[in-house]
């Protein structure tokens, strides 16, 4: 009987002896954390919209007269204008031949017209000052002369009919195609042209921001196709009503696309910068835990983490600014604190 009693006192001792070595084991294990040092940078908070993009002007050019076509040189490239060629104002892109048309227009005769009228007018002003002319006299020169003048402008208009040229500068982007030549009706399309150096987007914005969202806030744009690109424009209207049916406000944006990034048409992701801050501590949003106590993170001090509650101000999808709990140079967990308690030992991978 006392040799059982010894033995089952041993095997109680031995269990407990394991027990304690496991945790022992356990308190010894350091766990794998990515830390990052904390350093005072920028930070923005967006409202999210989207819309698409337009071009600031546009127009396409019909040929007024019918007539034979004939399609220009490019003088930057020496060949035919194509689609997609950037457009000087005045350029000619194609003019338009009929003969009879030029003829009755009559342009010389009516510039020789006007140079004797002019020449007449000049005559009656010197009589006139020498008392040879009466007023009427004068008077019907000056209208003869202006007459003249009117009807020579009328011919250059007439001609200018004649040459399709570029009202502004812009990009080709419709440019049927006509055999030389080719006899052509009135009101035929002749070339499509887009200024988008300059762009808008008309945005409709949640009623809850009618207050946040002013003119002139900066507005950062981005488009699938440019995933390394971000294009500036700026809030450039905003309505003051309310749509009823949908609790949203019409806004309107500004686009800068000097290098012509993006295309009239595209649908495009604006980020409006309602606040920005210069200098601050900004840490990931994905590491913020929330706990009774409220938002906590992980710091690294010697080998041991320590929970903080922290204060936030500035947010934005990915990123927050710490008004309170952090401070500049701490090193914060980044990475494996899942499963981190306050006071764990851990070992920084990175």
């Amino acid at each position: 009987m006392k040799r059982s009693i010894f033995l089952l006192g041993a095997f109680v001792i031995a269990i407990a002896g394991c027990r304690n070595q496991d945790q022992n084991l356990t308190a010894d294990v350091e766990i794998p954390v990515s830390v990052e040092e904390l350093k005072l940078k920028p930070i923005e908070e967006f409202v999210n919209t989207t819309g698409t993009a337009f071009p600031k002007g546009e127009i396409e050019l019909k040929a007024k007269i019918a007539a034979a076509y004939f399609l220009e040189k490019n003088p930057q490239t020496g060949r035919r204008w194509q689609m997609g060629d950037r457009i000087k104002e005045g350029a000619v892109i194609a003019r338009l031949e009929d003969e009879e048309y030029i003829n009755s227009v009559k342009m010389e005769t009516n510039q020789l017209n006007l140079e004797l009228s002019e020449t007449e007018l000049r005559k009656q002003q010197s009589l006139y000052e020498k008392g040879g002319v009466t007023l009427k006299e004068l008077k019907t020169a000056e209208i003869n002369y202006e007459n003249a003048k009117t009807t020579v402008a009328n011919s250059r208009l007439q001609l200018q009919r004649t040459r399709i040229t570029a009202p502004f500068d812009g990009v080709i982007v419709n440019l049927p195609y006509y055999t030389q030549g080719t006899e052509i009706a009135s009101g035929a399309t002749i070339a499509k042209i887009m200024d988008y150096r300059t762009m808008y987007m008309d945005v409709q914005l949640p009623e809850k921001y009618i207050t946040v969202i002013k003119p002139g806030q900066m507005v950062k744009l981005t488009n699938y196709t440019l995933p390394y690109d971000t294009i500036i424009g700026s809030i450039s209207q905003l309505s003051p009503a309310i749509d009823a049916d949908t609790r949203t406000f019409k806004g309107t944006v500004e686009i800068d696309n000097g290098e012509f990034l993006l295309r009239p048409g595209m649908f495009v992701k604006a980020d409006i910068v309602t606040a920005r801050k210069d200098s601050a501590i900004v840490i990931p949003k994905a590491i913020i835990l929330s706990r009774q106590r409220g938002k906590t993170v992980f710091t690294v001090d010697r080998g041991v983490v320590v929970e903080k509650v922290i204060e936030t101000g500035l947010e934005n999808l990915t990123e927050a600014e710490v008004t309170r709990g952090l401070v500049k140079d701490e090193r914060l967990v980044i990475s494996g604190f899942e499963t981190l308690t306050n006071r764990a030992k851990v070992k920084i991978i990175k």
